[in-house]
């Protein structure tokens, strides 16, 4: 069983990646994918909310600041749907800082699978001590 769930894993990480290449940032690109019971029930990617411009950094390369993160337009996106994220894993390519950690507890995600670590774990920590599990996985 954990064989098999560690072949989901990569597989859900990988399509990730490939949905944070339709992001415009250039600083960095991180897609999220939300999944229940094996069946992909939201996806994002960070960028601009809709209907601005799609730059997400000011002229001296700064993020701006409303620029959201790809697990909160994920997290967003399925809650405009029929769909919950209770129960549901959220696959990222680059652990949550500890903003979008909230936004992820309170949603009722109970597994989160990321690829690379933000250089601040405390949303991690935050995560852990909630009883999310989190999980770093490479591929």
């Amino acid at each position: 069983m954990k064989e098999k769930q560690a072949k989901y894993d990569k597989a859900y990480l990988k399509m990730a990646l490939e949905w944070g290449e339709l992001s415009y940032c250039k600083r960095r690109k991180v897609g999220a994918l939300i999944v229940k019971d094996k069946m992909i029930i939201s996806d994002g990617y960070n960028g601009t909310p809709t209907g601005f411009e799609n730059f997400c950094e000011d002229d001296e390369g700064y993020t701006k600041w409303y620029v959201l993160h790809a697990e909160a337009n994920a997290i967003a996106k399925v809650s405009s749907s029929t769909q919950s994220t209770k129960g549901a894993t959220l696959y990222i390519t680059l652990s949550p800082c500890k903003e979008c950690c909230k936004l992820i507890f309170q949603s009722g995600i109970i597994r989160v699978v990321y690829n690379k670590e933000y250089r601040d774990s405390s949303g991690l920590e935050f995560l852990e001590k909630a009883g999310v599990e989190t999980c770093l996985v490479s591929i």
